[in-house]
């Protein structure tokens, strides 16, 4: 029997098991109750409450805007929906690059006031410190390589990461620094799969893919995009679900015409 559906709790240790026995983890975002516990019910391994909250939920352009506050917020509502689910909360730009200090706080503050179970955060040796640090009072750290959208500016666009050798070797470099810290799993986003598939097998932590092929341990999408609620954004890597966009958008222009001829409520509907 999969390890996924003996679990009635996902935890750090359970998703160690599953990648040694070969069995791939699910990951999906999630923002608030309603939805959260819909994810959870269906199985889901991982719910990552992403900054990815700063587009979907705000309507900005990027992820940098999002506040540690707004993150609680999110991390909170989701949090009271999970029966099993293991919960990882984003930390936000701002909340730990440069000042190791400020990421533990932060990490602390995710923790304590949203009982989430663990904190992600981009960056490879330049976050180390603030890695270990978090690390050190017993919070879960999970990491992410490869385009990591809080430096979209340094960057200048959302290509593929990592295709010529010498970023490649610097991105495996770095995924090894970061599990030698102690790190409990990685993500890479939108990296070669063949690289993906490497750093995968060299690491003993589950690494986790978005945009980075079939060869790594589990893979990881934002919910509205999975589910066609937004439609402006179409990478390779996304398969959609489904179309909510129409079908509410349909449901929601249903709702108006019966308003406005008086078919709604009909009598059965009133007291």
């Amino acid at each position: 029997m999969s390890v996924h559906k003996e679990i009635k709790r996902i935890t750090t240790h359970v998703l160690q098991e599953m990648k040694a026995k070969g069995e791939k983890i699910s990951m999906l975002t999630a923002y608030d109750f309603s939805l959260a516990k819909i994810v959870d019910e269906a199985g889901m391994d991982i719910i990552l409450v992403g900054d990815s909250a700063s587009n979907v939920m705000a309507g900005h352009e990027t992820t940098l805007p999002i506040t540690l506050d707004q993150m609680i917020y999110h991390a909170s509502s989701v949090i009271r929906a999970i029966k099993r689910s293991l919960v990882v909360v984003d930390l936000p730009f701002g909340a730990y690059q440069g000042d190791s200090k400020e990421a533990l706080r932060s990490a602390i503050r995710i923790m304590k006031e949203s009982e989430a179970h663990s904190v992600k955060l981009e960056g490879g040796r330049e976050v180390l410190e603030s890695v270990t640090r978090i690390l050190s009072a017993g919070i879960p750290v999970m990491g992410h390589l490869g385009l990591t959208p809080q430096s979209i500016y340094k960057f200048g666009t959302y290509t593929v990461r990592a295709k010529e050798t010498e970023e490649a070797n610097r991105l495996i470099e770095d995924a090894k620094i970061l599990e030698e810290a102690g790190i409990f799993a990685l993500i890479l986003e939108k990296v070669p799969a063949k690289l993906a598939e490497k750093v995968a097998k060299e690491l003993t932590i589950p690494v986790i893919g978005i945009g980075a092929g079939g060869g790594v341990d589990g893979q990881v999408l934002v919910m509205h995009d999975m589910l066609g609620i937004t439609q402006e954004f179409s990478p390779r890597f996304l398969r959609r679900y489904h179309n909510l966009y129409q079908e509410m958008l349909g449901a929601f222009t249903t709702y108006i015409d019966d308003v406005k001829t008086g078919d709604f409520p009909n009598e059965k509907e009133q007291y």
